[in-house]
């Protein structure tokens, strides 16, 4: 697969589409995240939102149009490519989807011993940094069972930082937690951007949320991307769907 590196633009989406038989679920969506830099995708639930994630990192393909990630190709890659392109991305999953059977420890190691040739001393000593990260070093021994949702949403942030990517995804991070522990999570996705200078695009449906963590925001409806901008623009915005949402999300 030709690369074609662009450190201005680590995700470039161009003319994207997507349906279900009959549904359209993206209608020739364009946009191109800078580094560094946290966007968030808001709207109604089957909006989309999710399904772009999938696109994003080849768990679904486009019907039409061209997907960029960090150079990569993603909508033509092969399956061996894909692998490729995918180490560079970490994906914080809605449920969070650890291994049941695998403790906090060995739940993060996992793809250290999949994807590196690391000695086991060096593996153990990134995963334990790696749960310092998150505030979880002193539960590596515990089992996904024993932890509340939201440390597991921590783990499994630990666990798609592991291969040190420069892009994350997330799909709804705060969904199903307390105020308290959303808030916690959104700090972490700040200090991702501050510290790290990840990448970061961020599906959710928590607005509030999503005005402490996002420099931008895009508003899915109907298969259209209607808004791509500033919460200021959003704010300020005449459109009557947008304007409906945000006070229904308020």
């Amino acid at each position: 697969m030709e690369q074609h590196p662009n450190p201005e633009s680590p995700i470039a989406v161009s003319g994207l589409c997507k349906s279900f038989g009959s549904l359209v679920v993206l209608d020739r969506i364009t946009f191109q995240l800078k580094a560094g830099e946290v966007t968030c995708v808001l709207g109604r639930s089957g909006t989309g939102k999710s399904v772009l994630l999938k696109l994003l990192i080849g768990l679904e393909t486009p019907d039409s149009g061209s997907i960029r990630l960090e150079g990569y190709d993603i909508a033509s890659a092969s399956g061996g490519e894909l692998n490729e392109a995918r180490k560079r991305v970490g994906f914080l999953f809605q449920q969070a989807a650890l291994y049941d059977s695998m403790s906090i420890e060995e739940n993060v190691a996992f793809p250290l011993r999949r994807h590196t040739k690391l000695a086991s001393a060096e593996r153990s000593e990134r995963v334990h940094r790696l749960l310092a990260s998150v505030g979880l070093e002193q539960d590596l021994d515990k089992m996904p069972s024993e932890i509340s949702g939201g440390m597991r949403k921590r783990v499994g942030l630990a666990r798609a930082l592991a291969l040190d990517p420069s892009v994350v995804m997330f799909d709804e991070p705060t969904a199903g937690l307390d105020p308290i522990t959303a808030a916690e999570i959104a700090k972490l996705i700040v200090e991702l951007r501050a510290k790290r200078h990840i990448t970061s695009i961020v599906v959710t449906h928590d607005l509030h949320t999503a005005r402490t963590i996002a420099d931008r925001v895009i508003v899915l409806d109907r298969g259209k991307a209607l808004f791509d901008g500033t919460f200021e623009g959003l704010d300020q915005s005449k459109d009557p769907f947008i304007a409906q949402f945000v006070e229904d999300a308020a």
